[in-house]
């Protein structure tokens, strides 16, 4: 198989799994307490504003994502306790 392919099915199955994740995250928010809304907020609009610069490579989104996030998801793990 070219590599072409493998891309194109590749760029088919992200999509797909995009269009999942939307779905998932609509039926999960509303149940969300307010502070964790205010987390996922925060790190969701963080990465896609990073996603947004297209200058920026993926590697470099996912690196400054990994430090970010770090306190983010400590935050929420700590929240129900």
């Amino acid at each position: 198989m070219s590599d072409e392919l493998i891309s194109k099915g590749l760029d088919m199955d992200i999509a797909a799994t995009h269009e999942r994740f939307v779905e998932v995250m609509r039926e999960r928010v509303p149940s969300m307490p307010l502070d964790s809304k205010e987390r996922y907020f925060a790190l969701l609009s963080n990465l896609v504003g990073k996603l947004e610069d297209p200058e920026k490579h993926m590697r470099d989104i996912l690196q400054e994502m990994m430090v970010e996030a770090g306190s983010i998801i400590l935050q929420e793990l700590n929240a129900g306790q």
